[in-house]
């Protein structure tokens, strides 16, 4: 079986706020093909800054069911030193979210280099921020 790409997702939560907006979304993304979760970890880091991670399996069953159905071939691949390595760029007293998903949109795209034998020399990710700061600056016409 061929994967399109994968990545690794890290998202603060400042103050524990949450606004009931990301499940939703995530359950398109799933729903349409776009990606396939892979691994998805919730954290807590208390105001000592102890980490508890919660893994999507252990969820009550309302915000399971609310995750439905992102959580079906959930792997685990993240590890308990992940997690803590991942979890050191959360605030004292905030939550995160770490997901390792894979862009299955990708797939037939990654099997056409591979039978073309295309060798990838560069891929990285560009910030939203990066790109709208560039924006900004480029004088318009």
């Amino acid at each position: 079986m061929s994967y399109g790409p994968i990545e690794l997702l890290v998202v603060k939560f400042p103050g524990n706020q949450f606004k009931g907006e990301i499940a939703p979304a995530l359950r398109d993304l799933v729903e349409t093909g776009t990606i396939q979760v892979i691994d998805i970890v919730f954290v807590n880091k208390d105001e000592n800054g102890k980490v508890e991670a919660v893994e999507i399996n252990d969820l009550d069953d309302d915000d399971l069911a609310s995750f439905d159905p992102v959580v079906s071939d959930v792997t685990g691949l993240l590890s308990p030193e992940d997690i803590q390595q991942l979890s050191q760029g959360l605030d004292n007293n905030s939550s995160g979210a770490l997901m390792l998903f894979e862009n299955t949109w990708a797939r037939t795209f990654v099997d056409a280099l591979r039978n073309a034998n295309a060798e990838l020399i560069f891929n990285e990710r560009i910030p939203r921020k990066v790109i709208e700061e560039v924006l900004a600056a480029t004088p318009s016409e």
